[in-house]
Order: C-alpha cells, then structure tokens, then sequence
C-alpha cells in the first residue's frame, strides 16, 4: 500500500487512534498522519482545499495560523474593490500556508509568493499546481530581503508571525516578524495598496499611532468572536473608516467614518435590546450604532441599545424586552416568578456571570435571556428578553 493509497482509505479515522495501530511495512507513517490530519482540520476551515485531492498539508500549527476559506474570500472582496481592476502584480510577503494567497492571487496578472521556511515553499509549489495558479511566482526569502528583488506591485500582503524565534507568543506590532513598522515607508514605496493581517487581540489605536497611511480598519468575526484585524494602508486622503464585519450568509457589514461616534442615551429602554456584535466592540465604535440604526444607549457604559421599534438589520444579537426589576429581594421574585434557567450576560455590572447565576439559583440555557447592567441614572438592573 502506497502513502497516498493508506491516506485516502483512512483520511475520516480518529488519527489518535490510527497512530496507535500498526502499520503497513514500507509506509511512512509520520508523513500519513500529519496529511490526515491536515485534511480533516482542511474540511472544516477550507472546504474548497479539502475537495481537491492530492494537496499536502503542514505541520498541526501552520494549518491553526493559517486564514479560513471564509476570511480568506473577505480579503480577496476588499482587494477586488479598492484596486477595481488595477491588478499586475501582487506580493505576499508571508505566504505561509497559502490560503489566502491562493484565494488573492488569481485577481493579478503575476503574483509573487514569499517564505522563509523551506518546507512551506515546497508544500505551496505542489499545492499552486493542483490549484490552478500556474502564474505563482515562489521566493523562499524574508520578507525584507525580497522586498528588494520584487519591483513595484498593485499590492503587498503580509501577515507578520505573531511568535518570535523561541516559539513565545508576542502581542506589540513591532516585535512580530516582519517589523511592519520600521518597514512601512518600504512598503508603500513598493506597492499600490499595502494590507495587513493583525491579532486580533492588537489594540488598533496604537497600530494606528504607529503605522502611517492607515485608511482602512477591518475587524471580521464569526460566531460571536473576533477572528482578523485587517489595516488597509495607501497614500490616498481620505478619511479612516472602520468596516466592522460579521461573517454570516450573507455576510453583515458596518462601515463607520472616524469621527461619527456620538451617542444618545435613552431616559427609558424600550421595547426592544440589542447587543452589538464582537467586530463592533472591538474596533470601539459602538457609539456610532446610534445615528445609523436610530437606536439609543443604556448607558454611555453599558454597550446596550434600546428602541421602540425593532431593527431587523442591527449588526449583533436582537431582543425583545419581557420585563426588568431592581435587585431587592421582591423585585427578582416577580421578574423570575417559574424561571430555572436563563442565558445570563453583564454589561457594565458589578458581578462576574458567576456571581449572578449563583445569586439567582438559575441554571444555565433556556429560552429567557437576562441583562444585568448599569442605566443611565447609574441605577442597577436586571432585563428579562427573549430573542428576535
């Protein structure tokens, strides 16, 4: 049985369990197991790879790190509108994987793939044939060294490696590698566009203290959690806009223009509760929900909207108000009159979740949704909702 042949038939097992079998002689068991592997982690993140046979993967981490199928059309949407068109040559400066390459590429004429780890080189040149980009262009390089043999292009991408040469986790944009920061003024002498792939865990104010030329602010989420910050650089005036991005079908996108953040704060909630979701949050411009879905605040704190009317298209979850009370011992007894379970959230509360659910004996799930937060008159309260 050939490695190819031993992968196909078992590709769906537990690999845990497959590791622990004996195997057939003359297989190269560490290689099957990392390309099983690799393609069961490929059929939920990148279905589209998935379908195509005969793909190697790297190594478990390469394919965490590396961008979904779903983030990866995102990036290729944002490019297709800013350079409508304008679209000779493109360079990823941190090729990696390739998914996000793969996905960009096929909009240039020439399209250039860098990365300093051999073996990802090789795994790429493989995968670009069965994919289709015979225009790829690989360089195994840093980042800064090819940065001089690749010319002018439409657009750099680059995705910084968020580890340093030890393998430790780093969160400062300078300590990642390549130093976006030192490097930018290179950047934009070679490139149209310049787009960054960020943690999402980056606290964006300060990129945008440190990076110049920054126009474009992209927090994408999907299932209630940030999964990319993307900064947009070109030398273009034009005022910064935060494109806050839901990942959904179809996908849910508020654009918000840098100094459009003003609240109002409701004397009253109303019938109606929203809670924004994670890309709004993060890119702090929840203030701004409320001039363009006429929606008021609980709180200048609190991060929860009200209407009297429902807003069928706000970017979060939706809610539709059943009651409230204080927390005095009464108020709580009627409001939770029957109720053994409840989805609980706080929202500028002095509580953890766990201190609430504790005070209250509820269990969690259900179909009753409380708000523990602070009103506008600093008065605490609990809201009962049920989703819309």
């Amino acid at each position: 049985m050939t490695n190819a042949e031993f992968i196909l038939q078992h590709r769906t097992e537990d690999v845990c369990k497959l590791a622990l079998r004996k195997m057939p002689e003359g297989l190269d068991a560490p290689f099957c197991l990392q390309q099983i592997e690799g393609w069961q982690l490929a059929r939920k993140k990148i279905p589209q790879w998935a379908a195509t046979d005969g793909l190697l993967y790297p190594v478990r981490l390469s394919m965490e790190q590396c961008s979904s199928q779903q983030t990866a059309l995102y990036k290729r949407s944002v490019v297709e509108r800013l350079l409508q068109g304008s679209t000779d040559r493109m360079a990823d400066l941190t090729g990696g994987f390739g998914i996000d390459f793969s996905y960009i590429a096929p909009l240039f004429r020439e399209a250039i793939y860098v990365e300093r780890q051999e073996q990802l080189c090789r795994i790429a040149s493989h995968n670009f044939a069965l994919l289709g980009l015979k225009h790829a262009r690989i360089l195994n390089a840093r980042s800064e060294e090819a940065l001089k043999d690749i010319g002018n292009t439409s657009l750099i991408y680059a995705d910084p490696a968020r580890r340093d040469s030890a393998g430790r986790k780093v969160v400062l944009l300078q300590d990642c590698q390549p130093d976006v920061v030192s490097l930018q003024d290179e950047l934009m002498a070679h490139a149209n566009v310049v787009l960054l792939k960020l943690s999402p865990m980056l606290d964006i104010q300060q990129a945008l203290r440190q990076l110049r030329h920054v126009r474009e602010v992209h927090v994408v989420s999907a299932d209630g959690e940030c999964k990319e910050l993307l900064l947009l650089l070109h030398r273009k005036e034009e005022p910064l806009r935060y494109h806050c991005v839901n990942i959904t079908d179809p996908v849910q996108e508020t654009i918000v223009e840098e100094g459009t953040f003003r609240p109002v704060i409701c004397q009253q909630e109303g019938t109606y509760l929203y809670e924004p979701n994670a890309s709004i949050l993060k890119a702090g411009v929840q203030d701004a929900l409320c001039n363009i879905y006429k929606v008021q605040k609980l709180h200048p704190f609190s991060h929860l909207f009200t209407s009297s009317h429902p807003v069928t298209d706000f970017p979060g979850r939706r809610f539709r108000i059943l009651g409230r009370s204080d927390f005095s011992r009464r108020g709580l007894v009627e409001l939770l009159a029957g109720i053994r379970q409840a989805n609980i959230t706080v929202r500028n509360f002095p509580a953890t979740v766990q201190e609430l659910r504790k005070k209250l004996k509820l269990s969690d799930g259900g179909g009753v949704y409380l708000f523990a937060t602070t009103m506008q008159d600093e008065s605490h309260t609990l809201l009962k909702c049920e989703k819309c």
